[in-house]
C-alpha cells in the first residue's frame, strides 16, 4: 500500500482497532479487509453465493487498498464492529412541542454517540417572546433551544473518535432570523453547530427589487413585523465576514429537485451542507480518489468508470448492512436509499494535468468528470434495481426524476446518452433516489494523501515547530511534480506554503496556485461547476483573503444563487484565532509581551492538598497569564505550582488555544483527590483548569470551542486546524469535528 507517514499515524490514531489497552491490533491492510468483508456480505441477502460475496470483497478491498475509493469515517471505524453504525449523515425533525424538541435532542445524542453527525431545521419553533398556552408563559425562542444542543453534543464522545457535529438551519421568514445570524457573534457560543440561514426565492426577489421582507410567526402565521431584505444580508454578510457563519442554504433551489416530494419537503442538511435530507433520513457517502485516476499523463476514463459501478454497489450494501441508531431513521432510510458518490483530489489532478484551478479549463473538465460520475452511477443504480429492485418510493417520484434528467440534459454532455438514460430509469426502474454528493473528506483525503473534494491546495508543504519537534510535510502531488527542484527551493516552499517565488514555468506556478491565491470568483463558479452534475449538493468554503470585506462576502453569496449553487460558505483568513496560514505559521510561537496592567480574579479551588487560589488574567486579546499558590506551602510544592503557572502563562501569551491547555491539564490525577462545588479535583493542575473553566464561563460565557467549525487550533495536538468543505480538518493528526 502506497501510504504516507501521515497517513499511517492518522490510521493508526483514529480508524484502526485497538486492543483493551488501546494497543493497534490491526494493520491498514487489515482495516481494508474488515471493511471489505463486512460490506460484502450484503450479497448473501440478494441470493448470492459464498463465492460471490468473496468475489465482491476481494474487489471492494482492491479499489480501498489501491485508493481508488473509500468511504465515509463511520464506515471505515465501525464496519465489522459492534457498534456497527456506518451512516455520516443525518436529519431530525423537530417540531413545534418541548416533547418534540428533547425527542430530537435524546435521538441526536445516539447518533453522535455512534459516529454520525446530525442536521435539524429549528424554523417551525415559536420565536421568543411568543405565548406559551399550556403555562401562560413565554417561549425562548429557537436560539435558547440551539443552545441546549450544542451543550448536550459537548458531553458525547462520537464513536470514542470524534465529537459531535451539527446544523442548524433556520428560516429566513422567522422573527428570530436576526438573532440567529448573530448567534455566534461571542467566540466559543455554539462551537459545535455551524448555522445556516434558509434562503428562499422570494426573498432574493425582494432583495433585488430593494424591497421590506415580512417576518411571520411559524405558530400562527400572524405577521410579525417587517425588515428590509438588504439589513438581513447585510447582517449575514458582516457575521460571515467575522467568522464564517452563517452560511446560506437555497432552500428553494433544494427542493426542486428533491426526488421523493411525496415524502414531504426538505428543510435542513448535514453538518457540512452538502447532504439535503428528509426528517429521518440518513445516506451513507464515498469518495473516488481523482489523482488516483490518472495513468500515463491523462485521465483514465475506464478505471474512472469500473470504480463508479464498483462505488455505487458499495455504497448501496452498506445501505443493507448497516446498524441503525433508531429505528425511524432503518425505515426512511431504506425508503428513499440514498448513496453519496462524490470525490476527492481534483486538484491533484488537475497539477499532474499542469491545468490551473482558476480557468475555464478547469471548469470544463469538473464538468465533465462529473457529468460522467452522474450517467455512470445511474447506469450502475439501475442494474442494481433489476437485481435488487428499485427504492420502494421510485414510482411516485419518478417525475422528479425525469425533471432532473431534463435539466442534465439541458446542461450539455455531447458524449453521454441522457435521453437513453432517462428512458432507462422509466422502463426498469432506479436503486437509489440519488447517487452523487460532494462530500467533505477532511480525513480521509489525508489517509489516500491528496487534496480534499474539489477544493485546491491549502498549501504546497508547510513547517512547524510544535516544543522540540520540526514537522515538515509536503504535499505528495507537489513533491512528483517539482521533484528536480534545488534544495533552496524546496526551503522556499517549506517556508512560504506557494511556488509563486520559485523559478518555474508560468503555467506550472498557476497549476500550482493555492486557496487564497484564488479569487472567490473563481472558488464558486468551480462550486457551481460540480454543482451541475450533482444530485445533492457541494461541500465547499470560498477562501477570502484576509483584507476582505463584508462586501467581497455578499458578492460571493449573490454569485452563487445566480450561478445554481444549493448552498454557499465563506472563510476569511485569520478571521478566527490561530488559523492556518501561508507563510506566516511555520516559525516558532513567540509570546507577546505582557501590558503594565491586566484585569483579572483570583479563585479558590479546595484540592487534596488544601485551598489552591489561582490568579487568572486577561488582556485585550484575552487570557495571558496564571498564578497559583496553596496556601502556606512552600519548597518542592509551591516550585512546580510556579513553574506550572509561568508555563501557561507562556503558552496564553504564544496563541496557543485555551482548548489545547485544558486538555493537557483536566484529568491529571495526584494520590489525594478532593470535591469543590460539587465538582471532583483530582490534583493541582486539575484545579487550575477547573479555575480557568470558571472564570471564562463568568466573564465570557464560554463553552469549550472543541469542535469549532472554523479554524482554530487542533484540540487534540495543538496543530492549527485548516479551514475548507464548510469544517476544519487537523493536517498533523486528522482531527475533524465533521
Amino acid at each position: 500500500m502506497n501510504l504516507t507517514p501521515q497517513a499511517i499515524k492518522i490510521l493508526e490514531k483514529r480508524y484502526l482497532l485497538k486492543d483493551e489497552k488501546g494497543g493497534v491490533k490491526e494493520s491498514p491492510q487489515e482495516l481494508f479487509q474488515r471493511v471489505a468483508r463486512t460490506i460484502a456480505q450484503a450479497e448473501r441477502l440478494f441470493g448470492g453465493s459464498t463465492k460471490e460475496a468473496e468475489r465482491w470483497e476481494k474487489g471492494f478491498y482492491r479499489m480501498m487498498e489501491q485508493l481508488y475509493f473509500l468511504p465515509n469515517s463511520p464506515c471505515l471505524m465501525n464496519a465489522g464492529t459492534e457498534l456497527g453504525q456506518l451512516a455520516a449523515c443525518f436529519v431530525l425533525p423537530i417540531e413545534d412541542s418541548m416533547e418534540s424538541i428533547f425527542q430530537a435532542l435524546k435521538e441526536a445524542a445516539i447518533i453522535h454517540k455512534s459516529g454520525g453527525g446530525t442536521g435539524f431545521s429549528f424554523s417551525k419553533l415559536r420565536p421568543r417572546g411568543d405565548v406559551v398556552k399550556s403555562t401562560t408563559g413565554v417561549s425562548s425562542g429557537p436560539i435558547s433551544f440551539i443552545k441546549v444542543f450544542d451543550a448536550a453534543t459537548e458531553e458525547i464522545k462520537q464513536g470514542g473518535k470524534r465529537r459531535g457535529a451539527n446544523m442548524a438551519v433556520l428560516s429566513v421568514r422567522h422573527p428570530d432570523i436576526l438573532q440567529f445570524i448573530r448567534a455566534k457573534e461571542r467566540p466559543g457560543h455554539l462551537t459545535n453547530f455551524n448555522l445556516s440561514v434558509a434562503i428562499s426565492d422570494p426573498f432574493m426577489e425582494a432583495l433585488e427589487e430593494g424591497k421590506e421582507w415580512t417576518l411571520v410567526n411559524p405558530r400562527s402565521g400572524q405577521k410579525i413585523k417587517t425588515v428590509p431584505a438588504r439589513e438581513i444580508l447585510a447582517l449575514a454578510c458582516r457575521m460571515a465576514w467575522r467568522g464564517g457563519d452563517p452560511g446560506f442554504l437555497f432552500i428553494d433551489r433544494v427542493n426542486r429537485y428533491n426526488p421523493t416530494p411525496t415524502l414531504g419537503e426538505i428543510e435542513s442538511t448535514n453538518p457540512c451542507g452538502e447532504q439535503p435530507l428528509l426528517p429521518h433520513e440518513s445516506c451513507v457517502l464515498g469518495s473516488i480518489n481523482l489523482a488516483a485516476m490518472f495513468k500515463d499523463g491523462s485521465l483514465d476514463w475506464e478505471l474512472l468508470q469500473e470504480t463508479v459501478i464498483k462505488g455505487v454497489r458499495f455504497l448501496d450494501n452498506v445501505i443493507e448492512v448497516n446498524v441503525y441508531p433508531l429505528p425511524a431513521i432503518k425505515e426512511k432510510t431504506l425508503l428513499t436509499r440514498k448513496i453519496g458518490l462524490g470525490i476527492m483530489g481534483f486538484a491533484d489532478l488537475l497539477i499532474k494535468l499542469g491545468i490551473p484551478y482558476a480557468s475555464a479549463q478547469a471548469r470544463d473538465l469538473a464538468k465533465k468528470i462529473m457529468a460522467f460520475i452522474q450517467y455512470h452511477s445511474k447506469k450502475a443504480s439501475i442494474e442494481l434495481a433489476l437485481e435488487r429492485g428499485p427504492f420502494p418510493l421510485y414510482t411516485e417520484s419518478i417525475y422528479n426524476q425525469k425533471h432532473l434528467l431534463e435539466f442534465l440534459h439541458a446542461h450539455q454532455a455531447p458524449h453521454l446518452d441522457w435521453e437513453a438514460l432517462a428512458a432507462e430509469i422509466r422502463s426498469k426502474g432506479i436503486r437509489n433516489a440519488t447517487t452523487t454528493t460532494l462530500a467533505p473528506t477532511g480525513t480521509i483525503s489525508l489517509i489516500a494523501g491528496v487534496a480534499s473534494g474539489i477544493e485546491p491546495l491549502f498549501a504546497l508543504a508547510y513547517r512547524r515547530r510544535m516544543m522540540e519537534e520540526t514537522m515538515e510535510y509536503i504535499h505528495p502531488t507537489v513533491k512528483e511534480i517539482l521533484g528536480e527542484l534545488e534544495p533552496e527551493g524546496w526551503k522556499r516552499v517549506l517556508e512560504e506554503g506557494n511556488a509563486q517565488n520559485l523559478d518555474i514555468a508560468p503555467q506550472l506556478k498557476k497549476a500550482l496556485a493555492t486557496a487564497y491565491e484564488i479569487p472567490p470568483q473563481d472558488h464558486v463558479e468551480m462550486q457551481a461547476a460540480f454543482q451541475t452534475f450533482t444530485d445533492n449538493a457541494v461541500s465547499k468554503t470560498v477562501n477570502l483573503p484576509h483584507d476582505a470585506t463584508p462586501q467581497d462576502v455578499e458578492e460571493v453569496y449573490l454569485l452563487a444563487y445566480q450561478l445554481g449553487c444549493k448552498g454557499i460558505t465563506v472563510f476569511r483568513d485569520r478571521s478566527r484565532d490561530q488559523v492556518i496560514s501561508v507563510g506566516r505559521e511555520e516559525v516558532s510561537l513567540k509570546p507577546r509581551p505582557r501590558p503594565q496592567v491586566t484585569r483579572g480574579a483570583t479563585w479558590k479551588i479546595r484540592t487534596g492538598c488544601g485551598n489552591l487560589y489561582v490568579t487568572i488574567n486577561e488582556d485585550r486579546y484575552g487570557l495571558c497569564e496564571v498564578f497559583s499558590q496553596m496556601g502556606k506551602t512552600g519548597g518542592c510544592a509551591a516550585s512546580q505550582l510556579e513553574a506550572t503557572s509561568r508555563l501557561i502563562s507562556l503558552a496564553l501569551r504564544s496563541g496557543i488555544a485555551v482548548e489545547a491547555l485544558l486538555k493537557q491539564l483536566q484529568g491529571i490525577r495526584c494520590p489525594l483527590p478532593s470535591w469543590d462545588e460539587g465538582e471532583q479535583v483530582l490534583s493541582c493542575p486539575d484545579a487550575i483548569a477547573k479555575a480557568i473553566v470558571r472564570h471564562l464561563k463568568l466573564t465570557q460565557g464560554w463553552q469549550r470551542t472543541e469542535s469549532s467549525g472554523h479554524g482554530g487550533l487542533c484540540p487534540e495536538c495543538g496543530y492549527l486546524l485548516i479551514p475548507g468543505e464548510g469544517c476544519v480538518t487537523c493536517p498533523h493528526c486528522g482531527y475533524s469535528p465533521c
